[in-house]
């Protein structure tokens, strides 16, 4: 019987910058739900009961500070070692005492939101007597990812990770949900990087003795701002939201998300696809759209948020416009009468208190 579930949770989230410098991609909120608390409930609700979390030093102490409900599941860690990363087999080799050698595991991405039923997965990896069997699912563009190509009885018969593009044999594309055999320690060395897409799945795929299972529900990749944002809209068009309303001073526009302690000033306007995270301030004749913005964060009057994040405790000043594309990290203050550009990232606490950003050639003012 399948019980335990490896998350690997160590990676340092490059394209999420500024914001990951602060937090762990799978401590991401995800309407004002961290993403591992996410994964923590589907696991619960697949009959998962323990969990090792796959995770450096720093990743280890945000997720314990956030104290996340465990939903009555049995959370250890284990760490990579602090000056050599192992990439993302060096990880499953590391956690084979927590794991053990008496059963099957389920191993996840913690960056991945996915709406999946785990249950279903393993039962096709029990059918095949499969090594290690991959969830796959079909995508537009298959060269950011490792691509399956099957055959007969969902065997797969070659895996290529990142292709170049138009050269992929397949749509399919490695979902980061796997279940393993103890025997795949085997293939792993001990204490050194190892990647699990370009050394692992091509060699077990030449053996035969790696399998495929399509699935079909929510998967999105939070790796890029943009869909990181995409994913926080399309699960809010998923819950049950009240209508749009004016709450006698300001309006709300559904699809909207407040966390506790919100306060909003009159004439503000926020939504649609607004997530508004815990204790956050909104001052007077405010608009907010397509945006999420992280707890106790500031946002003073007359500003207006467009497409964009504004970090754990930034400060948005008075009529200023964060556009479309831009990331103000945690702690980050931005002076009144600022405008940034699209795209922009402010690092966190960085004060910008004027207007020289478009003449910057990267967009990340540090």
């Amino acid at each position: 019987m399948l019980t335990k579930a490896l998350i690997l949770a160590g990676g340092f989230g490059t394209r999420l910058r500024p914001l990951s410098c602060t937090r762990p991609k799978t401590l991401f909120p995800i309407v004002n739900k961290p993403l591992l608390q996410w994964i923590f409930e589907r696991l619960a609700k697949n009959n998962i009961k323990e969990v090792v979390l796959a995770v450096n030093l720093q990743t280890e102490f945000y997720i314990k500070r956030q104290r996340i409900p465990k939903n009555g599941l049995r959370i250890s860690y284990s760490i990579d070692p602090p000056k050599t990363p192992l990439g993302t087999a060096g990880p499953v080799k590391k956690a084979q005492k927590l794991l053990g050698n008496s059963e099957p595991f389920l191993v996840l991405n913690g960056d991945i939101f996915e709406d999946v039923n785990y249950i279903e997965i393993i039962e096709k990896h029990r059918e095949t007597q499969a090594l290690a069997t991959i969830a796959l699912c079909k995508v537009e563009d298959p060269s950011r990812y490792g691509v399956a190509e099957m055959a007969d009885g969902n065997r797969i018969t070659r895996f290529i990770e990142k292709p170049a593009k138009g050269t992929a044999p397949t749509n399919l594309i490695n979902a980061g949900i796997y279940v393993l055999n103890p025997e795949i320690f085997n293939f792993i060395p001990r204490g050194k990087a190892v990647s699990m897409e370009r050394e692992i799945f091509p060699k077990l795929a030449q053996q035969g003795k790696l399998f495929g299972h399509v699935i079909h529900g929510l998967w999105i990749d939070i790796g890029k701002p943009e869909e990181y944002l995409q994913t926080n809209r399309l699960i809010l068009d998923t819950l049950k939201t009240k209508k749009p309303r004016t709450a006698g001073k300001f309006e709300l526009k559904s699809p909207v998300a407040l966390d506790k302690g919100v306060s909003i000033g009159e004439k503000s306007v926020i939504g649609p696809y607004a997530i508004i995270g815990k204790n956050v301030t909104v001052g007077k004749n405010v608009q907010i759209n397509n945006s999420v913005v992280f707890p106790d964060a500031r946002i003073d009057d007359d500003a207006v948020v467009t497409c964009a994040i504004v970090g754990e405790g930034a400060v948005i000043g008075k009529r200023v416009q964060v556009n479309k594309g831009c990331i103000v990290a945690d702690q980050a203050k931005i002076r009144d009468n600022i405008t940034l550009p699209e795209e922009a990232a402010v690092c966190s606490g960085k004060e910008i208190s004027e207007n020289i950003i478009k003449s910057k050639k990267s967009k990340i003012i540090c």
